[in-house]
């Protein structure tokens, strides 16, 4: 016997997304997911602390196939609005380095807030909850469920994709979203790893300095950011490299300077001038971490004082290191990536509602959509703002 049930909407995903969605979309709406709790990724993400949104979030700081697309909903709710909503919850909460604001005590307290927000709204909850299959209807949409061995169908005059993207798998990720996007005829952009650690083979040599965590610009796709890089057995890691990862294609390089801001040819002359019998790799210890200064000299062959070295080698020294060219093999993949580059193709969705163009009460929003946003709390920023903006065009399209 197979359960039966109808609702106003129907919301796949109980992420940063799907809760802020269901707090806005009006009465009778249940939103499902397969885990036991929601908003694991909301959880795990800040060190626990959630790094919930960016001050200085803007549409330039989101990959997209069109940049224009995320301008309606981040402009129309913005990062000062979520700091409002964490303000009026209690939610004490701190900035760090590049405008990222954290929460002061747990990431739960950001789940609790969303959960507070969909009760206050009247929203339904079904944790543990397995999507079996999803069919258009001439009123909508039928959505069989598997909820605690038992079957139940689903019919809902609205449907919102908020299931994310393929990142985390451990934390559930499943890509459901695009496969249901294709179902209805969405197309989808490609699709891969981003926000995650790059891999090089062990000709690199990168795993004797594991550990190691140096400031760097690291420069992908034409596209450069100042901030740490992290050498690991495997590769290279770090916001620097998570943010450049972003931007970078399988087979094309990436270029570190590794002291960034800094003329090394005009401080290593300095140097030659005030104590021309010093080792080259010792002075080099003075710029950079001695085990990283060592190991470049080992790299590059750099022997003998500064004394011994013109003018001319000590400025292609500087070039080695401020433009030090790598081609990656590979990245991390999904396993490790904080977010999944590309979706759902924003060709066949508004802007403003975040609905699908040709399939009436159809939404996609936050991970799922080809909207991705740098590290830092972009991508939660852009999860609040779609979330909010399907909610209202939800809730006024349900009002009539």
């Amino acid at each position: 016997m197979v359960e039966k049930q109808t609702w106003t909407t129907l919301i796949l995903g109980a992420g940063a997304a799907g809760m802020m969605c269901a707090a806005h979309a009006g009465p009778d709406v249940l939103v499902i997911d397969h885990a036991k709790a929601p908003g694991e990724k909301i959880r795990i993400s800040g060190g626990g602390r959630c790094n919930f949104t960016n001050m200085h979030a803007a549409p330039d700081c989101f990959i997209s196939a069109n940049p224009h697309f995320c301008k309606s909903a981040l402009s129309r709710y913005t990062q000062w609005d979520f700091v409002d909503l964490v303000g009026r919850h209690g939610v004490g909460w701190h900035e760090k380095t590049l405008g990222q604001l954290f929460c002061d005590r747990s990431a739960r307290d950001v789940i609790a807030m969303l959960r507070a927000e969909m009760d206050a709204a009247g929203a339904t909850l079904w944790l543990r909850t397995s999507v079996i299959d999803v069919d258009a209807t001439p009123e909508g949409f039928r959505v069989s469920l598997e909820r605690e061995g038992a079957r139940v169908e689903i019919h809902a005059r609205n449907l919102v994709l908020a299931t994310g993207g393929k990142s985390i798998p451990k934390m559930g990720a499943t890509g459901l979203a695009y496969r249901l996007a294709r179902q209805f005829g969405l197309a989808l952009t490609d699709i891969r790893p981003a926000l995650v650690p790059l891999t090089f083979g062990p000709e690199a040599g990168f795993a004797e300095l594991s550990g190691l965590s140096v400031p760097a610009r690291v420069s992908a796709g034409g596209t450069a950011f100042d901030e740490a890089l992290l050498f690991t057995h495997r590769g290279l890691s770090g916001p620097a490299i998570l943010q450049a990862s972003s931007y970078w294609r399988d087979g094309d390089g990436i270029t570190l300077d590794l002291a960034p801001g800094t003329d090394l040819s005009a401080r290593l002359r300095e140097m030659k001038r005030a104590g021309g019998k010093r080792a080259l790799h010792t002075a080099l210890a003075d710029l950079l971490p001695a085990r990283l200064a060592a190991d470049l000299a080992r790299r590059h062959g750099l022997t003998g004082n500064l004394a011994d070295q013109s003018d001319a080698r000590l400025a292609g020294i500087a070039e080695a290191l401020s433009a030090w060219h790598l081609v990656p093999t590979g990245s991390e993949g999904y396993r490790t990536a904080e977010v999944t580059l590309g979706g759902i193709d924003t060709d066949g969705l508004d802007s403003r509602t975040m609905a699908a163009r040709r399939v009436p009460g159809l939404y996609a929003i936050g991970e799922a959509v080809d909207v991705t946003g740098w590290l830092g709390g972009y991508n939660f920023q852009w999860a609040w703002s779609s979330g909010w903006a399907a909610g209202q065009a939800i809730a006024a399209r349900s009002s009539t």
